[in-house]
């Protein structure tokens, strides 16, 4: 087992882990920054190590198949040697960009055919391809290939469709199996459960999920326009199924007070562009709330960004400063803002880890997400 379940919350399902994967060990709960497309937007690599102190990166499947090419990352010798990171490195299949594609995307049994955003070229997506093309990128875990569901979505599609995922997750497990690592390393491949927001579609694949007896599990189809209560409604029904035994990994998630409800539920891991998306336009989140920086209120403000943050840059830097990059257009705005936010969600969950480790975990959620949620 790659998954090691350390400890549990007294009065939540939340848990400590530790994920044990080929290029170090992940301490969980965790948050996830997503590189789409071999860097994560505005930050170096370095600092993602030393001021973030990331423990694992996010790659996109999608982007690197088009730009690059997996020609390239195989001459280089492998993602973590491309993008210089030798810490672990997920990949997701590339299932929600062609969703997300709309379209100009065909989904059939067969996979997806799909138009390219950069330039209109054709390509296939199949179960069977996008396995070697994870093989190829060498990300320590891969995900298997998937259909997202829309919000809303009608129930004879929802059940279909996640039929349909399972069927590509039993070609994507025989050909992940028929398959060799390129780099002399171990990769993780997960499955992912479907149903949009049916509880007995949700069940019905968890249970199918469960029953591949994988060291980590995926929940996708979620934080797609639904609301939050249902986000969590179904959040709780898949992990009351999960097996206890292996990581659960919910997919593009999301504001820092999903992350604690989900983290309650039974969540071990996190991604979300969030934290660097909204930095980039001047949104920063806070233990006391969120930043607009962008307002002209902060223009003659001149503490510190915040004195609770972890980024020496939101310590030496005013709101003020940090207005006026964001009205000028400075780059060096973006790097300032995305530092923050995605040190916060590090912070964030360490912090969680703490807690559910003292064993006042819901306490201190219950109390602090009042605050996060402020416009400040």
């Amino acid at each position: 087992m790659i998954f090691t379940l350390k400890q549990k919350d007294k009065y939540s399902d939340a848990r400590l882990g530790e994920i044990d994967l080929a290029h170090g060990k992940v301490q969980t709960p965790i948050f996830m920054p997503v590189g789409t497309q071999g860097t994560v937007k505005a930050l170096q690599q370095k600092e993602l190590d030393d001021i973030i102190q990331a423990e694992i990166i996010l790659a996109n499947t999608y982007h690197m198949y088009l730009r690059p090419g997996v020609e390239i990352i195989n001459a280089a010798g492998g993602i973590h040697e491309f993008i210089a990171w030798d810490k672990p490195i997920l990949t997701d299949s590339g299932g929600y960009q062609v969703y997300s594609l709309s379209g100009m995307r065909k989904i059939n049994e067969e996979g997806v055919k799909f138009a390219s955003h950069i330039d209109g070229s054709k390509h296939l997506f199949t179960p069977e391809n996008v396995m070697d093309i994870q093989r190829n990128i060498g990300a320590d875990i891969i995900m298997a290939f998937d259909e997202c569901t829309p919000y809303p979505c009608e129930k004879n599609y929802a059940k279909n469709s996640m039929h349909m995922t399972h069927r590509w997750l039993d070609r994507c497990i025989e050909r992940f199996k028929s398959t060799s690592t390129l780099y002399n390393y171990r990769q993780e491949l997960v499955p992912i459960v479907q149903g949009s927001v049916y509880n007995d579609l949700r069940k019905q694949s968890a249970e199918y999920i469960a029953s591949k007896e994988t060291d980590i599990n995926a929940i996708g189809g979620l934080s797609v326009g639904e609301p939050h209560d249902m986000m969590y409604g179904m959040t709780e029904e898949v992990c009351k199924i999960l097996p206890q035994s292996s990581a659960r990994y919910l997919m593009g998630v999301g504001l820092p007070e999903n992350v604690l409800e989900a983290i309650g539920l039974g969540i071990d891991m996190f991604d979300c562009v969030l934290p660097t998306r909204n930095a980039r336009h001047g949104l920063l989140y806070t233990m006391d709330g969120v930043l607009n920086l962008k307002n002209a209120k902060w223009k003659s403000c001149f503490d510190p960004i915040d004195t609770q943050s972890s980024s020496p840059l939101s310590q030496k830097h005013t709101k003020a400063y940090l207005h006026h990059l964001f009205r000028v257009k400075e780059y060096y705005g973006a790097t300032i803002a995305s530092l923050h936010n995605l040190c916060f969600y590090l912070d964030l969950v360490r912090l969680a880890r703490t807690h559910i480790a003292n064993g006042d975990f819901k306490e201190w959620k219950d109390k602090l997400i009042p605050s996060l949620r402020v416009r400040l």
